[in-house]
């Protein structure tokens, strides 16, 4: 007993992470720079070196929905930074053909600012944190680093930011990255674990939000954020049919399954998918399988969904409890293999929507309770079985308006975003190696700098290039949907 005193008026710090293995393993991270210099993550593949853009895309394609493919290319030709965000396939492939480490994390994959957000926690608390893991796998931690820097550098091109102040935005986000790194190397495991921007907490300091301005945008999203629930959802996309609550029909984006030229018999399709979701409950904690075996599906739709994202089959499901008024709708989408596997070799999971809601759950602090997967035999206009991830459609979810933000805006938002990307990577990588990696010293900040701007010019070729493609009547682009 005088034992477990001792040991418990010393502290459980020490036990949990040994000092000794923190200091070996950032000598280790600080060593390995004779690897891969600081300076060499400013590299970006030469022009004439790479594949063609608009190949990659088309081989993309390939695996989507034709119809929808051409949503896809009108969506990225909106502006270079919407084009980015639908072109990860294509990073993927420079990313390979530059210096890389070998300090993995668990990678989002597409970590631009758009893939972050406003979510709900299971104490109903608003949190801020990735919200998109297609692409999710383990890999080199700066990939993701330089994804994100790259999309500021674009988002800030799209906004009019001049370059020297565009410049310092990148830069002061990919420092905050490293020094919110060697912060949590400094912490115990589970402070990082439990680590999150808490929006209700962020609010109530002004944290971050140093102008009158600032603090109305943030408290303007947070509000619409917690008006996108499941309520709101279902008055945008259901309706009542001679007595029944039915997805609304607005094709192309929205088409439910009574509408699809294929389907001759809609309650056979949805007797079948029932059967499918009840396998889904088996990937869920059983707390959270009880509440979801009290619903029943009782219509589905087809629904196109993002940017990049267009083109792959996506659902949504009416789920109907008790009564009509306890509904809610499930987003059933597609899981395809990650673009980081094409450089980085197959994923560890069998079922792709594993790999989603693996990942998912190790990164984000706060993830929908009722994230699940299931590879389905039987959905609409599909020949084979096909992987799936499921998640309720909305929950509090938001998002900021990128394309609106000032250029003190974006850089508060910028920050976020990077103290977010290092805690997932914090929780999921060796912390410890990567900040004696990244190092006291504003090299790697002004690398990756360097590297965004470089990658921006050459994401403003690939745009050009699938504009040309469509000109030519290569591919075709759908605008406006």
């Amino acid at each position: 007993m005088q034992m477990i005193r001792k040991w418990l008026s010393e502290g459980m710090a020490t036990w949990d992470t040994p000092p000794d293995r923190r200091t070996e393993r950032a000598a280790f991270g600080k060593s390995y720079r004779r690897e891969v210099p600081l300076g060499a993550h400013a590299e970006v593949p030469p022009l004439a070196d790479r594949a063609d853009p608009v190949d990659l895309l088309e081989q993309q394609a390939q695996d989507r929905v034709a119809s929808l493919v051409p949503i896809r290319y009108g969506r990225m030709l909106v502006s270079p930074f919407t084009f980015y965000r639908g072109a990860a396939l294509i990073m993927a492939t420079d990313l390979a053909a530059v210096p890389r480490t070998a300090l993995t994390a668990q990678l989002c994959g597409d970590a631009h600012v758009s893939n972050f957000g406003l979510f709900a926690s299971t104490e109903r608390r608003l949190v801020f944190d990735l919200n998109d893991f297609d692409e999710t796998l383990p890999g080199p931690f700066e990939w993701d680093v330089k994804r994100l820097a790259a999309s500021v550098e674009l988002a800030g091109r799209d906004n009019g930011v001049k370059d020297k102040a565009r410049r310092k935005i990148v830069r002061e986000c990919v420092r905050n990255y490293r020094r919110t790194m060697r912060s949590f190397a400094k912490d115990g495991t589970l402070n990082v674990w439990y680590a999150r921007l808490d929006v209700d907490d962020l609010l109530a300091s002004g944290k971050g939000l140093d102008t009158k301005r600032a603090r109305r945008t943030a408290t303007e999203q947070a509000d619409k954020a917690r008006a996108r629930d499941r309520t709101q959802a279902l008055r945008k996309f259901t309706t009542v049919q001679d007595g029944q609550v039915r997805i609304v029909h607005d094709p192309p984006l929205v088409v439910p399954i009574a509408e699809l030229p294929e389907v001759t018999d809609p309650q056979a399709v949805l007797d079948e998918l029932n059967d499918q979701l009840r396998a889904y409950l088996q990937t869920l904690t059983p707390e959270r399988r009880r509440v979801m075996s009290q619903f029943h599906a009782i219509d589905a739709a087809h629904k196109v969904v993002g940017v990049g994202s267009v083109g792959t089959r996506a659902w949504i499901v009416l789920m109907e409890g008790a009564a009509r008024d306890d509904a809610f709708l499930l987003q059933v989408k597609q899981a395809q293999s990650s673009v980081l596997e094409t450089v980085l070799g197959p994923a560890a999971q069998e079922e792709h929507g594993e790999r989603v809601v693996v990942g998912q759950r190790l990164m984000q602090v706060a993830g929908d309770p009722f994230l699940g997967w299931k590879r389905m035999q039987v959905i609409i206009g599909q020949e084979s079985s096909v992987d799936y991830y499921l998640r309720q459609l909305r929950d509090w979810k938001g998002s900021m308006p990128i394309d609106q933000l000032t250029p003190r805006g974006l850089g508060t938002y910028a920050r976020a975003c990077a103290w977010t990307l290092a805690r997932a990577h914090a929780r999921t990588g060796d912390r410890f190696a990567i900040a004696g990696y990244l190092g006291k010293s504003e090299e790697f900040d002004h690398s990756v700098a360097d590297f965004a701007a470089a990658y921006a010019d050459l994401n403003d070729a690939d745009y050009r290039a699938l504009e040309d493609a469509v000109q030519s009547g290569r591919v075709r682009a759908q605008t406006g949907v």
